[in-house]
């Protein structure tokens, strides 16, 4: 069996953040995180728990679908 590779998590959570004028300290405040791991978030540089993923999900109203994904996004026009 040859070793899993890690897949990179994408996610919208920028354009979201700044298309309501919050701070990523404003949201990360809300989430109860750390705002530099809103950052590490935002770059891709970590992952989020599912759990984390569903209430960032639900802070904006969206599906999880809508935040993170497996492949990027298409950039909005």
């Amino acid at each position: 069996m040859s070793p899993r590779h890690e897949e990179p998590v994408h996610n919208r959570l920028a354009v979201l953040r700044a298309s309501r004028g919050i701070t990523r300290r404003e949201l990360a405040e809300a989430l109860g995180i750390h705002y530099q791991t809103m950052g590490y978030l935002e770059r891709g540089e970590y992952a989020p728990s599912l759990h984390l993923a569903l209430r960032i999900a639900q802070y904006f109203g969206v599906p999880v679908e809508s935040v993170f994904g497996l492949e990027e996004f298409p950039p909005i026009l």
